[in-house]
């Protein structure tokens, strides 16, 4: 297949082009930076790639590349793990919602369609609980990043009016090696002043890398996987047990809780993404038969730590 990639050179989007690569498929890169291209991936990887230079919330040249992909997932967006400011919060939403529109539009114009399109959202979507266990039917929340999410959903929606499969991928928190919510919260415990953030009591839903990567492949290939999933591994915990499980992993004390005031020194509004969370279960994977390398947190943190 020839699948076109927004957001190739993130945390997620790196390591599934070479996934991707390394089954035989043709990548077509959308980046907005081929030299930031050029230093992610491996020159034998690079060396096979199409790169096309975009600028994401506006029609360009870019949008003919996309007749002839078979597959497109959009994986783009600024970082919400930086202080919100209002310009930030501007630039999140424009980045999803914007992106996503010009992506559609994109393939909508294309004289040879794709068939399918994977879009990323989040489980920012169903809002914030302590008690709540959230599946793929539950409505939406009111806070920003609840309606951020259902912005960036309806673009992806209207994809389905060109006959366009579409597969809505709603990602919890991704642990991996390298990166991501884990490489910042790793080099505290290794200082041996590692411990839970906040209460300890908010959800902490998760997926590795690796199973997050599968099951975009599986949304990409598999013609039957339609509708929205919860991105999220089946057993999410606590953030009290998630950093004593990475402190036995790691073998390091898991004792300094990181204050509320701390973190929203640091993130500002944006500091509600790990203080409060919610309890996301993935329904729809486990009925569509998705096999978990990671279902459980220790022996994924032993696989990424370790």
């Amino acid at each position: 297949m020839k699948i076109a990639i927004t957001g190739a050179t993130g945390f997620v989007g790196s390591r599934l082009v070479e996934q991707l690569h390394t089954q035989g498929h043709q990548i077509l890169v959308l980046t907005r930076s081929s030299s930031k291209a050029k230093k992610v991936f491996p020159s034998s990887v690079f060396s096979r790639l199409e790169i096309v230079e975009y600028t994401p919330t506006e029609s360009g040249g870019w949008q003919q590349s996309i007749s002839g992909c078979d597959g497109v997932v959009n994986l783009a967006g600024e970082p919400i793990s930086e202080r919100w400011t209002s310009e930030h919060k501007k630039a999140i939403l424009e980045s999803r919602q914007l992106g996503t529109r010009k992506l559609v539009e994109a393939i909508s114009s294309a004289e040879v369609k794709p068939t399918v399109l994977v879009s990323g959202s989040a489980v920012g979507y169903y809002g914030t609980s302590e008690t709540v266990a959230f599946d793929e039917t539950n409505t939406s929340g009111n806070d920003f990043l609840a309606q951020v999410c259902q912005k960036w959903e309806a673009e992806a929606q209207k994809v389905q009016e060109s006959g366009v499969r579409l597969v809505i991928l709603r990602i919890g928190i991704v642990l991996g090696n390298g990166g991501g919510a884990l490489g910042k919260m790793i080099n505290p415990f290794k200082m041996f002043a590692g411990g839970p953030i906040g209460s300890g009591r908010q959800w902490f839903s998760w997926i590795h890398r690796e199973d997050l990567v599968n099951l975009i492949i599986q949304a990409v290939t598999k013609s039957d996987m339609t509708g929205v999933y919860n991105a999220t591994a089946p057993n999410p915990v606590r953030m009290k047990d998630f950093c004593e499980t990475l402190g036995e992993v790691m073998n390091r004390p898991s004792w300094l809780p990181v204050p509320d005031f701390a973190l929203e020194l640091l993130l500002g509004d944006g500091a509600i993404v790990v203080l409060e969370g919610q309890q996301v279960l993935p329904k729809n994977a486990q009925a569509f038969g998705f096999k978990y390398q990671y279902p459980n947190l220790k022996p994924a943190l032993q696989d990424i730590v370790q």
